[in-house]
């Protein structure tokens, strides 16, 4: 641990410049199953408060960074992506993990959308599409295979952007169009053979699937099927009871 790197007072709340930093320090000098250091010695290296501490060792375990053995202390967990469910790019996901996120663009091609994107984004029957595949990569290892469409009226041009990055940040800058609301639906199901080679994994080994409709405002912008290897991304949600 670097005992210069200190916390200072900012518009970020200091737990979460903790969080980010410890993040990033797991994922450079750190292997699954090393032990971590304890409140104190990261209170005496950031120059914090043990609450302040508390705090982003905290998130880190709900982000599954780090594990906690009773009796024992803290341990760098094995590397798989804890996903919280909200509303965030790929990238900004697997940053916020530690893991060093890459996208590898399969195909982008203009063609008649399948039924649920047409649907999804409203189109008539002679709407077009730009269809984006990509493989995403977390830390070298593939995580999922994500087929995108959108509509080409609202995005014209698309394909001249570099879309090995954030395609939320194009949408934002280049067409106004911030993401700001999805519905989604996730399915277990097993891999076909040409996603298991794409993924890294057996044909029939269990992956996650996401259905996304993603809006800005009242509009459709994009739809989304995402599969999600199953032993290398989880979900976390918390739930509070509801007395309706």
């Amino acid at each position: 641990m670097n005992g210069e790197v200190r916390i200072g007072d900012g518009v970020v709340p200091k737990h979460e410049q903790l969080r980010v930093l410890l993040a990033e320090t797991i994922a450079r000098d750190f292997a699954p199953g090393d032990a971590f250091p304890s409140e104190r010695r990261l209170c005496l290296d950031h120059g914090v408060s043990r609450v302040t501490v508390r705090a982003a060792v905290g998130e880190l375990e709900r982000d599954g960074l780090l594990t906690r053995v009773r009796g024992k202390g803290t341990y760098v967990a094995a590397r798989t992506a804890r996903s919280r469910l909200h509303l965030a790019s790929f990238h900004d996901d697997m940053r916020r993990l530690g893991l060093t996120p890459t996208t590898v663009v399969l195909e982008v091609a203009l063609t008649t959308g399948p039924p649920e994107a047409v649907r999804a984004l409203g189109q008539g029957p002679d709407g077009r599409c730009w269809h984006l595949r990509r493989l995403r990569v977390a830390d070298g290892v593939p995580m999922s295979i994500d087929d995108a469409w959108y509509d080409a009226e609202q995005v014209p041009d698309l394909d001249v952007h570099d879309l090995s990055g954030s395609v939320y940040g194009i949408l934002q800058e280049h067409y106004r169009l911030p993401i700001d609301r999805a519905e989604q639906t996730v399915a277990a199901q097993q891999a076909d053979e040409a996603s298991a080679v794409l993924l890294g994994i057996p044909a029939g080994h269990p992956i996650l699937v996401f259905d996304r409709t993603s809006s800005s405002g009242d509009r459709p912008v994009e739809y989304t099927v995402s599969r999600y290897r199953g032993d290398r991304y989880e979900l976390h949600m918390s739930l509070d009871r509801s007395w309706a």
